[in-house]
């Protein structure tokens, strides 16, 4: 059984990843309905949190039913990131969790995400602040390194280790690496082969669905995965993922009913958190890829993204259901793009 702290969290859990402006609660709360077993709260700026931004301080927010949850925090500032850490536990979350990953340029400008793979002895000293200033276990998520010359993750999961933090995710790119490029997983490999290592270790970078899940698992022996954009308009992922992991068998793609069902408490979940208005705007993101693979669904989409009111949006999922009842959507473009793995693992390009 695999544990964060004294927090059993399954024999090989699926982590659904932390991502600015998509794993906001409602998100997260499908997600959880098709077993997400960890989730994380978008990434929160330290500056912001201990300075009681608003946008901040309302990414604190989430539901007993989201647990296990960690509350993700970033900066290049020790004393910040350790105030910020206080915060965050003040929220009650079950994990503190440090984005070392980044790779936006303002935020690594400032030498944080994963700029601070650029002074490792920072990174570890920020880690260990952070780890001595809460009572909360305290997780990393990062990169293979800074740049072709520095992929220093075998060290650098030593170091964190070493100061105390009890688990780490590593996604399978660098800093400068495009997400067009396909993961390396070999040196995610190389960390769980190191003897020294003994917490556990999470994959992630390419997970789209069952076969890539499975690959992954089997080739480099981590102890769990996270998936990211595999998430986007598919919350279904994490059931296809430990039903194939099981048995070896895929779901069945869901119809448009289910799309429609599922999208729909994702955009009520939103109305309940933002408010109508804001809710159908930032809905307006997720309806192409809840509804992609469905032949001439164009002006439907256009429909939803002009929307203004919920009522408007049931009257257009009515006539969607109606309209493609029966209809099986061709096969998403992500596993599209990740099938092969057996023969081909480095295929996948997400």
């Amino acid at each position: 059984m695999i544990k964060i702290g004294n927090r059993e969290i399954g024999l090989f859990p699926i982590l659904l990843a932390p991502m600015e402006d998509v794993s906001d609660p409602p998100f997260r709360y499908v997600c959880k309905l098709f077993g997400a077993d960890i989730m994380y709260t978008e990434f929160i700026s330290s500056e912001g949190l201990i300075r009681d931004a608003a946008k901040s301080v309302k990414k604190l927010d989430f539901s007993d039913f989201e647990r296990p949850i960690g509350i993700q925090i970033f900066g290049h500032d020790i004393d910040s990131m350790v105030r910020a850490a206080e915060y965050a536990e003040r929220a009650e979350p079950d994990i503190i969790d440090i984005n070392f990953g980044c790779p936006v340029k303002k935020v690594v400008a400032k030498g944080a995400g994963s700029g601070i793979m650029n002074n490792i002895p920072k990174m570890v000293a920020m880690t260990e602040a952070v780890v001595k200033a809460v009572k909360l276990p305290v997780t990393v998520k990062t990169r293979l390194g800074y740049d072709e010359d520095r992929k220093d993750i075998v060290e650098i999961a030593e170091r964190l280790q070493d100061v105390g933090i009890q688990a780490l995710t590593i996604h399978g790119r660098l800093r400068t690496t495009r997400s067009s490029v396909p993961a390396d997983w070999t040196l995610i490999g190389k960390v769980k082969e190191n003897p020294r290592m003994h917490i556990p270790v999470f994959g992630n970078g390419d997970v789209v669905d069952g076969p890539s899940a499975r690959y992954f698992r089997d080739t480099y022996g981590v102890d769990g995965l996270m998936i990211a954009r595999g998430s986007y308009g598919n919350p279904w992922i994490f059931r296809e993922v430990k039903q194939y992991l099981s048995d070896g068998t895929l779901p069945e793609i869901p119809d448009i009913h289910e799309r429609i069902r599922v999208s729909d408490i994702h955009l009520q979940k939103s109305i309940e958190w933002k408010g109508e208005r804001q809710a159908i705007m930032e809905m307006r993101k997720h309806w192409s890829d809840y509804f992609k693979g469905f032949p001439s669904f164009k002006p439907y989409r256009i429909r939803l993204m002009q929307a203004l009111v919920y009522e408007e949006i049931k009257q257009i999922f009515n006539e969607i259901a109606e309209v493609f009842d029966g209809v099986k959507p061709i096969k998403n473009q992500l596993a599209e793009e990740a099938t092969g793995y057996q023969d081909h693992p480095g295929e996948c390009r997400l």
